[in-house]
């Protein structure tokens, strides 16, 4: 055997444990993990968009609070540098205006209402005022344009004044980055999901972020992924060898939360119609 071939060899030795410390999570703040994991958590809050309860809304959140449900949402920086509670980056389909969010401002998109109803997009602000610490909260940074910087400093400026629990998680690896660096004590996690699925979106990031590689950088406290794709190789080694907190989005069905909070996993759930 060549002294090149050895090479070759040894180097493919090295790949499982080279993927292996690339999709290790973060260590972990088990007491205040330990509590999150105590409640399943409604995504956008109780809504039902077809019953006149729109999404990110007071009205949703509220109705979790009641139902001692934990809330799952989404914040989103505007033009004049507001954070607002909002899950697209486009307003088509909740306001029926075709602009992007970001682009807005705080009094533009104050005067739109959510689904024809008289709910408006709520202030970060003032979803904080109304929860205060009654439920725990999971909270979705939605990075536009890479604005990542800007979005995670103006967040934990108000969290840091917020006294109940809550974690953030993004799909944007930089943002759960900028945590890791900056606020070593918050609970962060790592959105993900099988991007074949989407091949508009399938290119050499997301082919990383699906299976998790990208958590060489943002080494996540917590795995989110889109349950239906669960069998992820990276998925499952969280899960199974590091024993890393896994939150399942987003459930419908009765069943499947029986079967997953019985395999040990933190549910993001909406209610099936």
């Amino acid at each position: 055997m060549n002294t090149k071939t050895k090479a070759m060899i040894s180097a493919l030795a090295l790949l499982p444990a080279a993927y292996l410390f690339a999709i290790a999570p973060g260590r972990q703040k088990k007491a205040l993990m330990k509590r999150l994991k105590d409640y399943d958590y409604a995504h956008r809050g109780l809504h039902d968009n077809l019953w006149g309860v729109p999404e990110n809304s007071m009205t949703a959140f509220a109705a979790a609070i009641e139902n001692n449900y934990g809330i799952e949402l989404d914040i989103h920086l505007t033009r004049d540098h507001r954070l607002v509670v909002f899950h697209d980056d486009n307003l088509r389909r909740m306001c029926h205006t075709d602009r992007e969010i970001c682009e807005m401002t705080w009094d533009e998109l104050s005067k739109l209402r959510l689904l024809n109803t008289d709910e408006t997009i709520p202030l970060f602000e003032d979803v904080l005022k109304l929860v205060d610490g009654k439920v725990p909260l999971i909270i979705e940074l939605k990075v536009d344009h890479d604005n990542y910087n800007e979005l995670c400093t103006l967040a934990d400026r108000m969290l840091s004044a917020y006294h109940g629990d809550y974690c953030i998680e993004s799909f944007h690896p930089l943002a759960v980055f900028w945590y890791r660096k900056n606020r070593k004590n918050i609970v962060r996690g790592q959105l993900a999901c099988n991007f074949k699925k989407y091949p508009r979106h399938f290119s050499a990031g997301p082919l990383a972020l699906s299976h998790l590689i990208t958590n060489v950088i943002a080494r996540p406290d917590f795995i989110a992924y889109n349950y239906e794709d669960r069998k992820n190789l990276g998925f499952f080694l969280n899960h199974r060898l590091f024993h890393a907190m896994t939150v399942m989005w987003t459930v419908t069905n009765a069943e499947d939360i029986k079967v997953l909070k019985k395999q040990g996993h933190t549910i993001i759930f909406e209610q099936p119609h």
